[in-house]
């Protein structure tokens, strides 16, 4: 495992790619002399603003939060200091490689039954449920402890080289001069949500801050290429690179917070804020064609990834060919496989027992391999079929000392609660629990739920090769495990990685984007599987990655994601 590690330095000449110096041609020497690092993110501006850090002499950990800093500002609905996520650190020159693990929790207030009599029905996926008054989707009680600032505060302070008042200056000004709407933001806050949960132009109404942020004068919602102001975060913000973090746990800020929220009676309460510690972990590793794969532990999805290629490595999937019909049946084969472990068996490890060492064993994955090959179909149990919340993003960096980031990070989806005069909106990360006391996903007091987060990294050797995650929800370890398959199965550059067409089978259903073709899937529905053919060509999560090749780097964003990969 690469999880103690010796410092490293530089050597003119050399190039630090994971553990070993590797001499360079005289051609990739200057690229690497002329270059502070590389980063790739789904928001343009956030991407600028964390190579502008990596070009004032940050490190990859200043980038990565600058730019989830400015993701607060410019995707206000994705992301924010309110919310939770996973950071996968790798840093050789300190010697270290682990995550910061910053998933919100229950309120202490929250109960088992608190929600049991308001059961209304259940989505089609049976991923969370609809209640009366849809009280855990939107509004005060939807909220959970958020963990993103105290991670970003600790992140800079332990690894980073800037001072948080430069690491916060980026996301402030953006606040003050206000942000122009995007297409992707545009069609996030207007898209209809599928399967009858609360779509967020609903979820935006919520409260008059919301009305007054989002809307025009004729109280229409702002469209692609209108600016949006919101001088209340620009004021927020500007009293946290003050104050640091602890003005929003036990500062004035939390105190103005949990006012508002027990007001409209929500849950959390100055004692939660106070008692939220983030967790440190150690990466849950496996083999993958002589490539060595980490990825983050429990309740993030990491798990899903590693089980999948286990079970993959079983085929030759680049003679099968990449997207044909056995292609597509063999790998979601291995999808409804994680997704029924998942579901059964993954979930807070402070309060689920997760078997895994079972879960990531490689004769556990031979056995549903040969299953896969001998043409069984898995069933994943379900009512029906519906897709979980899209709302996160992703930010992955590299610097020139060979410093990683990976960080998936979320507001779950959106409580569309803003308090008056603080600007930002609040996780709706309740609304994922189920109501009904005793399961695997019940509410408890400090519970984390699961996602499927899955900021990964990938290994030749000692040297690191991969740097890749993806927001999406449910899709999310499936749009990770598909670019890895792409850059090591297929010899893929990152961005066509990145942008190769997706499948997803979080159930019986096979979910494809548009661009792969029908005579494909016509195959498939011929061998008794059901396809779903998804109207859009850049679908299931959204895969943002790096490369590294002999210490020459190539980054992709996903085109249905607005975003870039940029070099500094």
């Amino acid at each position: 495992m690469l999880t103690d590690l010796m410092p490293l330095g530089k050597l003119a000449g050399r190039s630090i790619v994971g553990l070993r110096w590797l001499p360079l041609t005289k051609a990739e020497l200057g690229r690497v002399l002329m270059t502070h690092g590389i980063i790739v993110a789904p928001q343009p501006e956030a991407v600028e603003e964390g190579a502008l850090a990596l070009k004032r002499g940050g490190n990859a950990v200043d980038a990565a939060i600058t730019c989830a800093l400015v993701q607060t500002v410019v995707d206000p609905c994705m992301a924010g200091i309110a919310g939770f996520g996973t950071l996968h650190l790798y840093l050789p020159q300190r010697g270290f490689h682990g995550l910061i693990d910053f998933h919100t929790k229950a309120p202490a207030a929250a109960r088992p039954n608190m929600w049991e009599a308001l059961i209304e029905g259940e989505p089609r996926d049976g991923f969370g449920f609809f209640l009366r008054g849809r009280v855990n989707e939107v509004g005060y009680q939807s909220i959970m402890v958020p963990g993103s600032l105290k991670a970003y505060y600790e992140a800079v302070a332990e690894y980073g080289t800037l001072s948080w008042q430069e690491i916060m200056r980026p996301a402030i000004e953006h606040a003050e001069a206000g942000f122009v709407v995007r297409p992707h933001v545009y069609d996030f806050w207007t898209r209809r949500h599928d399967f009858g949960r609360v779509a967020t132009l609903e979820k935006l109404k919520h409260t008059p801050a919301g009305r007054r942020i989002f809307f025009n004068d004729k109280g229409e919602i702002l469209r692609p290429g209108d600016r949006l102001h919101n001088p209340d975060m620009a004021r927020t913000l500007r009293r946290i690179a003050e104050g640091g973090a602890d003005v929003f746990y036990t500062g004035e800020l939390a105190q103005e917070m949990v006012a508002d929220i027990q007001a409209h009676g929500g849950l959390l309460s100055l004692e939660d804020l106070r008692d939220y510690r983030t967790q440190r972990t150690q990466p849950l590793w496996t083999d993958y064609r002589g490539y060595r794969v980490a990825s983050n532990q429990p309740p993030g999805g990491g798990i899903m990834v590693l089980e999948m290629l286990n079970i993959l490595e079983n085929f030759d999937l680049k003679s099968i060919g990449h997207n044909s019909p056995e292609y597509i049946r063999v790998v979601s084969e291995a999808m409804k496989y994680a997704t029924i472990d998942k579901d059964l068996r993954i979930g807070d490890p402070d309060f689920v027992e997760v078997p895994m060492n079972v879960l990531i064993d490689k004769s556990y994955a031979i056995d549903l391999a040969e299953a896969i090959a001998r043409g069984e179909q898995a069933h994943v149990e379900r009512i029906s079929v519906a897709v979980e919340s899209r709302d996160t993003t992703h930010i992955c960096v590299l610097d020139e000392h060979g410093n990683a980031v990976s960080m998936t990070h979320s507001l779950g989806m959106p409580s569309g609660v803003i308090s008056e005069g603080l600007g930002i909106m609040y996780n709706g990360c309740m609304s994922v629990f189920d109501p009904r006391p005793g399961r695997v996903g019940s509410i408890a007091p400090g519970k984390k739920r699961f996602t499927a987060m899955s900021p990964t990294m990938v290994f030749k050797g000692d040297d690191l090769f991969i740097i890749i995650g993806a927001p999406g929800g449910t899709w999310i370890t499936m749009g990770v495990l598909q670019g890895i398959l792409n850059v090591i199965d297929f010899d893929m550059a990152m961005s066509d990685a990145v942008a190769a067409p997706r499948f997803t089978a979080n159930s019986d259903i096979i979910d494809v984007s548009n661009r792969i073709p029908r005579f494909v899937t016509n195959e498939l529905e011929a061998l008794g599987y059901q396809i779903a053919r998804s109207y859009v060509s850049y679908a299931f999560a959204g895969v943002h990655g790096i490369k590294i090749e002999r210490g020459v780097w190539s980054g992709g964003a996903d085109p249905g994601r607005d975003g870039m990969a940029l070099s500094v």
